[in-house]
């Protein structure tokens, strides 16, 4: 027969199987009974600071672990009454603790809020923040905090901080809204994700995702002191932002007081810079995609201010360094700074704060809207460059954007074995977008524009010197080009004239009848010089001057060339003279100091009838030649 003992024990584990077996049973007559909705309001209350209401009566689940579910959450304001809440939830999920509930107490290990509606307002930083609380357990140690940072700023007693236990907040399937033009509009949908902060004085992440002006964007944060930050501090951040257009990381220090304050490593990246602005609604109209662009920097700064030192900025594949500056003292943000690269694609940067496409064309639309948003000034300097299919070096250029006026400057570069300045002005005025073009093109070789430019023939080879400049309104290229106002010269030495038959050209004017300049590019004709001038009105070039010199024959022409419609409408002529060829300049002295003193100069030689006269028509691309009968002389 066992013991006395024995019994006891076995009599007491029976008790307190019975008391567990009755106190899990009891659990939902408890929580329905001392632990109601009332007092799980005023948890909530206690620790968010707003006025929590719950419609819906509790359900209590004790398996697999105890929590309740609610309906109908909603938190607002203690102020205002009238006012929709800040805080709504179709259901909240609570997550209890059951010796709390034993005890009549309610604590939260954590919360899940499904299908919840935020509603923010833009705050004086302009960012759409929900309205603060104005008291709670949070807000009542962001207090004491501020107080510590007050103390002593610099190395605030971060012992002193409260360590009440937080847990875990998580949010499905919610969404951001905000008033716009009276009514709620979505600012953020699908958001999911999870708060973690153990406790008040410890570290918290967050992480996130949701759709933002239609792409899925992922967030995540996380600080080993967030009460630090939350009351003005300086505290460790590590943040991240990933979406399709654009992706942002840093890793740091960082202040978010009136005087917010940056200290880290930060970079951004791009698949296409302008696919990214439009994202965000920076007001770019859509135009020729910008090439890949990426930023990495050391960044330091606050609300005013932001410098990136060593930069690292990579725009379509052409890497280079340098240092940036970004401003937001005046009205638009000012970015400013100097930039080096050891190649760079010109059409892509330019792309980038002007309407050209990558490939170096044109794109049609010139008004982008980007110099309403965006002040810049950068000088930069490029080893090697290309601009389509111009190959330049030791690049010396500035990109200005400031008032609705962009200018882009080459002041200097190499190119086809000379030098080479150009600038690009776009000028955004009220009655309408004035553009400006100027190219200098000083000692480069014909040969090697022709090759560039794809005119294998008619091009001087010789050394030369070109001249453009074009002014004229509207809001596409070719609006600007058929107005355009401004003048073209260049001129050219010694060399050939490529695809141009001389002798078959003037056989093919004396049989008479029209023929394509195509029949007689078969041929090579060696020059001593060529020039040419025009005068540029309303988008029609006027051929002012037109020579090709070769030997002691002359070739003229003039007339209109309009853009519009490429089409032309030009006289000419084959002339030859008994003058000899004109001397190279040192030669010229040197002649004039053998002619003996007393010789008077001959007199010029009576022009000789010419060998040609023809009329070019047709277009730019396939001109054609009519000859024009000489007149019978007079008797």
């Amino acid at each position: 027969m066992p013991s006395p003992l024995i019994w006891r024990l076995v009599w007491t584990m029976v008790a307190i199987v019975l008391v567990v077996t009755l106190s899990v049973a009891a659990l939902p007559y408890i929580a329905s009974t001392r632990i109601v909705r009332d007092r799980i309001a005023w948890e909530m209350s206690a620790w968010s600071g707003f006025r929590v209401a719950i419609d819906g009566d509790p359900q209590i689940q004790v398996w697999p672990k105890f929590s309740a579910v609610l309906t109908d959450v909603t938190l607002s304001k203690w102020t205002e009454t009238n006012e929709p809440p800040v805080v709504e939830a179709e259901r909240v999920e609570i997550d209890l603790s059951a010796l709390a509930a034993l005890r009549g107490d309610v604590v939260f290990s954590a919360v899940r809020l499904i299908r919840p509606t935020v509603r923010a307002e833009p705050g004086a930083s302009g960012l759409l923040l929900p309205a603060a609380p104005t008291g709670g357990r949070i807000a009542r140690a962001v207090d004491a905090a501020r107080a510590l940072v007050q103390a002593k700023p610099a190395d605030p007693d971060v012992s002193k901080l409260p360590a009440d236990e937080f847990g875990t907040v998580e949010f499905r399937d919610g969404r951001i809204v905000t008033l716009v033009n009276g009514a709620e509009t979505d600012v953020v949908t699908s958001l999911t994700g999870q708060a973690s902060w153990a406790a008040l004085n410890a570290g918290a992440t967050l992480s996130a995702t949701g759709i933002w002006h239609g792409e899925n964007v992922a967030v995540d944060l996380s600080s080993a002191r967030p009460l630090l930050l939350f009351a003005g501090g300086t505290a460790p951040v590590t943040a991240s932002l990933k979406a399709a257009p654009a992706s942002f990381t840093f890793n740091g220090n960082a202040s978010i007081s009136n005087n917010t304050f940056v200290d880290g490593q930060a970079k951004f990246a791009a698949p296409s810079l302008r696919r990214a602005l439009e994202w965000t609604g920076a007001g770019i109209a859509p135009g020729a995609a910008v090439g890949a662009v990426s930023v990495s920097a050391k960044v330091n700064g606050g609300a005013g201010r932001i410098k990136f030192d060593n930069a690292e900025i990579t725009v379509d594949k052409n890497p280079g360094m340098g240092v940036l500056d970004l401003s937001f003292a005046d009205a638009l943000p000012a970015v400013s700074g100097t930039l080096a690269f050891d190649t760079l694609d010109l059409s892509a940067f330019l792309s980038a704060f002007t309407p050209l496409a990558a490939n170096g064309q044109v794109a049609n639309d010139i008004a982008p809207g980007f110099a309403d948003r965006l002040n810049l000034d950068l000088r930069l300097s490029a080893t090697h460059a290309t601009a389509g299919s111009i190959k330049l070096a030791n690049v010396a250029a500035t990109a200005q954007v400031k008032n609705g006026l962009a200018v882009f400057d080459i002041s200097d570069a190499s190119a086809f074995g000379g030098n080479i300045q150009t600038s690009l002005r776009l000028d955004r005025r009220p009655e309408g977008t004035q553009v400006e073009m100027k190219l200098l093109a000083s000692d480069i070789n014909g040969a090697a524009v022709g090759d560039a430019a794809g005119m294998t023939r008619l091009m001087p080879t010789g050394k030369g010197t070109v001249s453009l400049i074009l002014k004229g309104p509207g809001k596409a290229w070719d609006s600007v080009l058929e107005n355009a106002d401004g003048s073209f010269s260049a001129t050219f030495g010694a060399g050939n004239l490529t695809g141009f038959n001389l002798p078959a050209f003037l056989k093919h004017n004396e049989q008479g009848g029209f023929f394509p300049l195509d029949e007689v590019s078969g041929g090579t004709l060696p020059i001593e010089g060529a020039e040419l001038k025009a005068t540029i009105s309303r988008g029609v070039a006027r051929l002012d001057k037109a020579d090709v010199r070769s030997g002691r024959t002359r070739i003229w022409l003039t007339g209109i060339v309009p853009y519009a419609g490429r089409g032309l409408a030009l006289t000419g002529g084959v002339t030859q003279t008994d003058e000899p060829p004109k001397p190279a300049s040192g030669q010229a002295g040197a002649q004039a100091q053998a002619q003996p003193g007393n010789q008077e100069p001959s007199p010029p030689p009576a022009p000789s009838p010419p060998l040609a006269s023809f009329f070019v028509g047709g277009s730019w691309t396939t001109p054609f030649i009519s000859p024009i009968s000489p007149r019978p002389s007079e008797e």
